[in-house]
């Protein structure tokens, strides 16, 4: 079972946040205090997981602003706070078609809600009760005539049908089977089936803002385990009795939070304290304790790439007497840090606080994955105190490891955990404010937008960066680098490619990292920035009639192969063309329409081309000419926004009409000519 949609109301900042669509992963993205940690809670308390202990609660959770009249109004009962879309697995729809037939629900999602003050979340069911009662009536073979009968008695539901063959004083051996197939049923019907079935099978959320970090080292002695999990054991003396006598008592304390993460790390490694302390011998011991470093050090160093040069070592060794108290008795398990490099061992607890944050979140979230594979994972702003490229570590450890068991949904303001390659799992979360008249500033409440553009530059600013980043990252580390004209050329190449990806058509090689040139002027001085490092360069850039000899002279230059400077017009076959010549006129237009707003009477078709700048010409040319034709409020032609509002709206080309696939055959064919420069 997959969450498909979420909305969020009458819950703290967040009065109604509209509905959001997740897929195996979204990013909440905003600036403080925008309701991002608000959402995550609210969707926290659908169906919490036991660790996390969250609940409901009116006078701490309803806005403020809001919750005297709400406390006061007479109601038949309380607000709603999140309602969800669930989409069922193959296996869970075949289980049910057993017993219901195929046509049993309506639509392919089922709602689930939770309301302020109710003990559990409320499914919202809509079966098709005519094909469920049909596919019994095959089933089981019921004999027309009573089939009849039911009808006229009108029986429209399970219910009513476990009623009508209750009151039979006499049924015959397909009536008692049917019969006794509803009495097999939670509530005798099949609404209440469905619902069990359900609850059974409903991930649990699993909310984290706290992060828990390990300890460097932990004592051993007296640590047990039983069904509740590691405790130490400790004696200790009675308080006096009225005699003044005490006696020793051994008592039951919990391990702190950063000594139960390194339990989980041994785990991880695959030991545990018993199996230390069943060692019998010296090599016994050492064989456990490398093959526990060798294990976390290969994990380390697969998702840790700022540095290569360390290794984790585990050691389990007698105390000694002048160490800080625990540690000066007993035996001892530490972790320790070798850099390889440097031929220095650290303690672990001395590294950054990055790196222990990022080692700690391995070790956890590994154990989740192991132990606990129905749940849905939402992380409040992880990886703060990571470096930007720790962080991209950190989404790779995320696509490899979390993924593929769990739903995620995390919050974020910074840019570089945003997922670069895939801006259409980004949702912004903004707390909208309208000026209602001049120095009158109203809320709306927090508001998540996956489809518009936001209001407020700050809120854009992580995705902004985001891109920023995977444009400028191909200065240093592009082992693959494509020159491009500018950002937006970026952004529709990959809109392009995303659309062709989903749909198993060609799509661009995911090893191209696209750089932005700044123009066919400026890419002989790029190329010849990059010729000295050695990476795999190509160009596919803009071409008017004026550029042939630039062209010509960046070919003769000698600092790029000649077939490695292509142009969308040779790629197209059209005397000129810029990137927007990909699309379709039809398709391109419906962008820019959309992207800028344009009224019914202003929103311009290929007739109105033609009347502006008619054909031959560039497809951008001609809609610039049509622009100025326009009412003079209409905000004036940017070439950047129609890529900007594709990114965010790629349903646009999920059509199969003639003009769609004629842009993605077009696509296809400079996805092809790139993609003829990149090793395979």
């Amino acid at each position: 079972m997959q969450l498909s949609t979420f909305q969020v109301t009458n819950f703290r900042s967040v009065l109604d946040s509209g509905t959001i669509s997740v897929g195996r992963n979204i990013c909440l993205v905003g600036k403080n205090e925008a309701g991002k940690t608000a959402l995550l809670q609210a969707l926290t308390g659908l169906h919490p997981h036991s660790s996390t202990g969250f609940s409901y609660d009116v006078e701490r959770d309803y806005p403020r602003l809001n919750l005297n009249a709400y406390q006061k109004e007479a109601r038949d009962q309380e607000a709603t706070v999140v309602t969800t879309e669930w989409t069922l697995s193959d296996a869970e729809r075949h289980h049910i078609d057993a017993s219901l037939g195929p046509d049993w629900l309506s639509g392919g999602t089922v709602r689930l809600s939770r309301r302020y003050k109710d003990a559990r979340p409320r499914w919202d069911l809509s079966l098709n009760f005519p094909g469920i009662l049909n596919h019994l009536y095959r089933k089981f073979q019921i004999k027309p005539e009573y089939v009849e009968t039911l009808s006229s008695d009108r029986v429209t539901n399970t219910n009513g049908l476990f009623k009508a063959l209750q009151a039979l004083t006499e049924l015959d051996a397909a009536q008692t089977g049917l019969l006794n197939l509803l009495k097999s049923w939670p509530g005798n019907n099949a609404t209440a089936m469905v619902m069990g079935y359900l609850d059974e099978r409903l991930p649990h959320f699993m909310y984290f803002s706290h992060y828990d970090r390990m300890a460097g080292q932990i004592r051993l002695d007296d640590i047990k385990s039983d069904e509740h999990g590691f405790h130490r054991m400790v004696t200790v003396q009675s308080p006096p009795n009225h005699q003044g006598y005490s006696h020793p008592i051994t008592e039951r304390r919990s391990l702190s939070i950063p000594e139960n993460v390194f339990i989980e790390f041994l785990a991880f490694t695959g030991t545990s304290p018993a199996e230390i302390a069943d060692s019998s011998t010296y090599e016994s011991l050492n064989a456990k304790c490398e093959s526990s470093s060798n294990a976390i050090t290969d994990q380390l160093l697969e998702y840790w790439t700022q540095n290569a040069f360390l290794e984790v070592e585990v050691r389990v060794t007698a105390a000694e007497k002048g160490d800080e108290a625990p540690f000066n008795s007993g035996t001892i398990a530490r972790a320790r840090v070798r850099n390889t490099l440097h031929k220095v061992t650290v303690p672990f607890s001395e590294r950054s606080a990055g790196f222990i944050w990022f080692f700690s979140f391995l070790v956890k979230f590994s154990q989740i994955n192991a132990n606990d594979c129905d749940v849905i994972l939402l992380l409040d702003e992880p990886g703060l105190t990571l470096h930007g490229k720790a962080q991209a570590d950190l989404l790779r450890f995320f696509n490899d490891r979390i993924l593929p068991k769990h739903q995620l949904v995390f919050s974020t303001h910074s840019p570089f955990m945003v997922p670069p390659d895939d801006l259409t799992l980004s949702r912004i979360v903004e707390d909208q404010v309208v000026e209602e008249r001049p120095r009158r500033f109203v809320s709306k409440g927090t508001k998540v937008r996956d489809d518009v553009l936001v209001t407020d530059p700050d809120t854009l600013f992580p995705l902004q960066g985001a891109l920023g980043y995977d444009v400028t990252q191909s200065l240093f580390i592009g082992k693959h680098t494509l020159l491009v004209e500018g950002p937006g050329d970026i952004v529709f190449l990959k809109a392009l490619s995303a659309q062709m990806k989903r749909r198993r058509r060609r799509c661009l090689d995911p090893r191209w990292t696209l750089c932005p040139a700044g123009g066919i002027d400026k890419v002989q001085s790029f190329v010849s920035l990059f010729a000295g490092a050695r990476l795999n360069l190509a160009v596919m850039t803009d071409f008017a009639a004026g550029d042939r000899r630039k062209l010509e002279h960046l070919k003769q230059s000698g600092k790029l192969a000649e077939e490695r400077v292509m142009n969308f017009a040779d790629v197209l076959g059209l005397p000129e063309a810029d990137v927007e010549d990909i699309f379709t006129a039809e398709v391109y237009l419906r962008v820019v329409n959309d992207a800028f707003g344009l009224k019914t009477a202003q929103r311009l078709s290929v007739a109105k081309l033609d009347k502006a700048a008619p054909k031959p010409g560039r497809l951008l040319k001609r809609v610039e000419a049509a622009f100025r034709l326009l009412p003079p409020d209409i905000p004036e032609f940017d070439h950047f926004m129609p890529a900007d509002w594709l990114i965010r709206n790629p349903a646009v080309l999920d059509g199969d009409d003639a003009e769609v696939i004629a842009t993605l055959d077009n696509a296809e064919k400079v996805f092809a000519a790139i993609d003829k420069h990149i090793p395979h």
